[in-house]
Formats: C-alpha cells, sequence, structure tokens
C-alpha cells in the first residue's frame, strides 16, 4: 500500500500539469478517411483511433427563441463526430435545430453536459472516450447562444469516463471521472479552474488515497450544498467491468460526504445492497440540508442526512424515504432531478419505460403522483432536467450502448422529451424531437443529455 501512496501523491500534486489534450493517433486523410472508418474491425475494449467524419450539410435557423436546448449527441454510426444540438424550446417553434457544433471526434459516447453559472460555456462529457484513447471533456462557448462554438478539449492524467457537473461560482467546474485512466476503480472527482484547465483530481489527502483505494470508488452523482460547505459524491459502477471479457458488472453501495473546503472524505455512507448507487441530489431549502440517493438495484430513493451522526460519531446518515415499487428494481438507471422549492422529484426508470414523480414536501408523507402501471410515450428514458421556470423536464431517451464490446445496451427510441408540469406535481407528455430522424445521415444520432437556456426575461436570464 505504501508503495502505490508514494506513486500516487506526486501525481495529485501536479496542478495545471493534471489538464492535457492529445490529437487523433490517426490523422484525418480525405478520400481515406471514410474508407478506413468501414473496414477497421472493433477491436476488445479499445478501439482502432479512426478520424471522425464531418457532420454533414444540415439547415439552420435564424430565429431567436426565448427557450434553448442544448443536446449532447452521439452519431449514430460512431464515424460522425460527435456533436451539440441546439434547438428551440418555444412553444410556437418547439423543435426548430438552429445549429450543429461539431466536437472534433467520433465514438466518445457524450454523457452528462452542464452549463457554467455565467452561461458563456458548455462542457459535456465523453463516457467511453477513453477507449479510442480520446479527450474527455469538450468545452463549448456560447457567448452566442443561438450559435455555439467548439472551444476545446482535454483529458485527466488519474482518471477518464466523465460523469455529472456542477459549476464553481468563481469559474470552472467539479466533475465525477467514474474510473481511472484505465477505467478501473478508483475514479476522481476532478476540479477545473476559470480557463477549464484540471488542476485537481481529489482526494489528494492520504487519508483520502487510503479510502478510495481500500474501497471501490466510482464516483457518478455529484451535488454540492455551497452554503453548508459539503459535497455528496455517490458510487455507481466500475467502468471497466462493464467491457468485454467481463466476470459481472461491478456495482457499489456507497456515498462519499466530503469538505467542500478541503476535498476530504468525511465519511463513507453505505445504502446496504443497492447496487448501484447512481444519483444523489441535495434538496433545495432543507432545514437539514438533506440529499435524496437512488439505489438501482433495489429501485428505492434514499435519504442522506449529511449533518447527522452516524454509529461511530462520522457526519452522514443515510435511511430509506421511498420503495418505487417492483417494477423500478434493477431498472439500470435511475437519474433525478428536484424543482427549485424542494416539492417535487422526477425520476426516471430506464429499462422499465417510466417516469416516476414524488412529492416530497413532506419527507414523512411522500407521495406518488404517476401511475406505475401507466403506459408512457417513452423508451429508455435517462438525463432528467427540470426546466429553469419550473414548468417542463426536459428527457432524453437514451442511457448507454456498448453494442459487442460491453454488457450494457439498453433499449432507446432517442428522442427528446419536453414534459410539462401540472399544477400538482404530475407529468403530461405531450412535445419530442426524434433525433433517429432528424439527424438519419449519419446514422441517426444518440442524445444523452440536455441543458435549457432561457431568455425570456433578457435582463436575468437563467442557465440550467
Amino acid at each position: 500500500m505504501k508503495s502505490a501512496l508514494i506513486q500516487l501523491i506526486p501525481l495529485a500534486s501536479l496542478g495545471s500539469a493534471l489538464s492535457i489534450s492529445l490529437p487523433p493517433l490517426i490523422p484525418s486523410i480525405p478520400g481515406v478517411t471514410e474508407a478506413l472508418g468501414n473496414i477497421v474491425p472493433p477491436l476488445p475494449i479499445l478501439q482502432v483511433p479512426t478520424p471522425a467524419l464531418d457532420s454533414p450539410p444540415f439547415e439552420a435557423s435564424d430565429i431567436k427563441p426565448k427557450k434553448i436546448g442544448y443536446f449532447w449527441t452521439g452519431a449514430g454510426d460512431k464515424q460522425h463526430k460527435d456533436f451539440l444540438a441546439t434547438y428551440s424550446l418555444d412553444d410556437d417553434t418547439f423543435g426548430t435545430l438552429l445549429w450543429v457544433t461539431d466536437v472534433p471526434s467520433s465514438g466518445n459516447d457524450p454523457h452528462h453536459l452542464g452549463p457554467s453559472l455565467d452561461g458563456k460555456f458548455l462542457i459535456g462529457g465523453g463516457l467511453l472516450s477513453l477507449l479510442k484513447t480520446q479527450d474527455t471533456a469538450f468545452y463549448f462557448d456560447t457567448s452566442n447562444p443561438y450559435r455555439p462554438k467548439f472551444h476545446k478539449s482535454n483529458r485527466a492524467i488519474l482518471s477518464s469516463i466523465a460523469d455529472e457537473i456542477r459549476a464553481k461560482p468563481d469559474g470552472g467546474f467539479y466533475i465525477t471521472y467514474m474510473g481511472s485512466a484505465v477505467g478501473t476503480s478508483p475514479g476522481r472527482l476532478i476540479e477545473t479552474d476559470a480557463d477549464f484547465n484540471i488542476i485537481h483530481e481529489w482526494p489528494e489527502d492520504i487519508d483520502g488515497l487510503l479510502n478510495i483505494l481500500g474501497e471501490q470508488f466510482s464516483p457518478h452523482g455529484l451535488s454540492i450544498d455551497w452554503e453548508r460547505g459539503y459535497i455528496l459524491t455517490s458510487d455507481f459502477v466500475e467502468p471497466i467491468s462493464i467491457l468485454k471479457p467481463s466476470t459481472g458488472i461491478r456495482r457499489a453501495n456507497t456515498l462519499r460526504l466530503w469538505d467542500l473546503e478541503t476535498k476530504h472524505i468525511l465519511n463513507t455512507i453505505t445504502i446496504p445492497d443497492g447496487q448501484g448507487i447512481q444519483d444523489v441530489k441535495f434538496i433545495p431549502g432543507n432545514p437539514e440540508g438533506a440529499a435524496l440517493a437512488t439505489a438501482v438495484h433495489l429501485g428505492q430513493v434514499w435519504i442522506i442526512y449529511p449533518e447527522r451522526k452516524d454509529a461511530n460519531g462520522k457526519p452522514g446518515v443515510a435511511e430509506l424515504l421511498y420503495d418505487l415499487g417492483p417494477k423500478a428494481r434493477d431498472t439500470t438507471a435511475i437519474y433525478t432531478d428536484i424543482t427549485q422549492d424542494g416539492r417535487f422529484i422526477y425520476l426516471s426508470l430506464t429499462t422499465a419505460n417510466h417516469i416516476a414523480a414524488l412529492d416530497i414536501s413532506d419527507l414523512d408523507n411522500v407521495k406518488r403522483l404517476d401511475d406505475p402501471d401507466e403506459d408512457q410515450p417513452t423508451i429508455g428514458p435517462h438525463y432528467i432536467k427540470v426546466t429553469p421556470d419550473q414548468k417542463h423536464i426536459a428527457v432524453t431517451d437514451y442511457f448507454v450502448q456498448t453494442g459487442q464490446i460491453g454488457l450494457i445496451n439498453t433499449p432507446a427510441d432517442f428522442k427528446a422529451l419536453y414534459i410539462d408540469i401540472n399544477d400538482d406535481g404530475s407529468l403530461n407528455f405531450n412535445r419530442s424531437i426524434d433525433f433517429s430522424r432528424e439527424f438519419a445521415n449519419r446514422g441517426g444520432a444518440k442524445p444523452h443529455s440536455v441543458v435549457v437556456f432561457d431568455f425570456t426575461d433578457p435582463e436575468n436570464p437563467l442557465y440550467y
């Protein structure tokens, strides 16, 4: 163990040197690149780093909607460049394509997307970028919100498999990287500066390193309480274990409670037999600073109290809040979002093809607002984002498809849903964008996540 720490500590102290970016190993050659992409065979785990094809021509619109949806999207054929698709979400022009912004590479399996607090930049992570030895984080300049530009990309030294994103008040981001540089445990909590250079891969203290080396650390969910000074990360699966050859997917049962200022791990919180704690989010306005976490195997929602003490006197206690029922068990993914007033939580049950809604205004009397037996017009829902006006949720119908090289291939219809929130918190399904049809000229498209900008009040724009 000592030798491992001796190797890790200097690397974790490299500061800005932790941020690197490398070009594709195989250059783009006109007339050759296209053919090469069609003839190279797939490799076990690592993929041939063929150069990406540019987006086919698209018809842009010059309208200036008040509500804009940015969808971080993978090309269906994995040969064309992955891209950010910008759409109008206004009622009268809903689903009008405004712009397509390519990134330099393909096959990243675009994952989560997040905005800076000032709305001038977005960052999107690549779940499978590692397999083609590509950069894993992609930054977009949204200073002109109707014509986003690709800004830069980079990758970390110690970690990969970018996942959840939270903006820092002073610029930059915190990002969970679910795996090590080769996709094993431990992953890291990444921090960038305001120029989006990776400056830390937490934890960097000896106690923290012993913690993540001693028990599976594959952080997926990420939530920050800026006022109380806490970070919560939730451990989901060890990324390498979902790829063949595999002895089975290794799922975690834990969350980590961090001190925001020092990035010291205060406690490891266990949900017994949770087998994949995919998401965690602090409840806005909760008097105890509580958070909600999803246990995928159990199909349950747990409440985390960061300031209550456990049996060992450490901060952080988990209690069962709500069981979503048999159809929620082993649904591969349960992702969430909570309204800003703390009243409602929405949960995607990916392989159950269902979106659940709970009234959590009284945590002692949680009410279910959806019918678990309802046949909803969604296949493979995953990423959920409550819109800034708190009147809709935007949902993307795609989680993960690793193809022949992996164990997770969830069904999906590759649609972006824009769902109305009724006054009582229940949902009304009525609008969607079909990415398979919209981007058929690149083998379809796989939208994984969405960020919504709202310019209804030009003096007080909202980025969420």
